[in-house]
């Protein structure tokens, strides 16, 4: 990978029917640009990896430890490690901006993705 680059020569990958990454994998961290399309839940999971992040078009409803809140762009969100959290694109979907620690080493063979991204536009 080189050091710099464009989002948009950026692979998108496939994580679930309707959800997107675009990843970009240091030594100690990934990052990722997610897009989900419009009404698409990211079923209750967990990963090894702290997860934080920021929405940056769109909304969701993110659930996790008995709660759900309602993000817009500019909400930010963090999941420590192994706690489990569902996440509900809003009725325009959503684009995020993650980073996880450690990488996600798990998603350096996912699929590219058939659909094209969203953002930016």
């Amino acid at each position: 990978m080189r050091t710099l680059q464009e989002n948009g020569t950026v692979t998108p990958l496939r994580v679930w029917d309707g959800v997107t990454v675009r990843v970009v994998h240091g030594d100690v961290l990934s990052m990722a640009v997610a897009e989900l399309a419009p009404g698409i839940v990211v079923p209750e999971h967990r990963h090894v990896n702290e997860q934080i992040g920021v929405v940056i078009q769109g909304s969701a409803l993110f659930t996790a430890e008995g709660k759900t809140v309602e993000l817009g762009a500019g909400g930010t969100y963090r999941f420590l490690a192994n706690v489990p959290h569902k996440v509900e694109a809003g009725p325009e979907g959503a684009v995020f901006v993650e980073c996880f620690s450690p990488v996600r080493e798990d998603w350096k063979t996912l699929e590219p993705a058939d659909s094209a991204t969203r953002w930016p536009e």
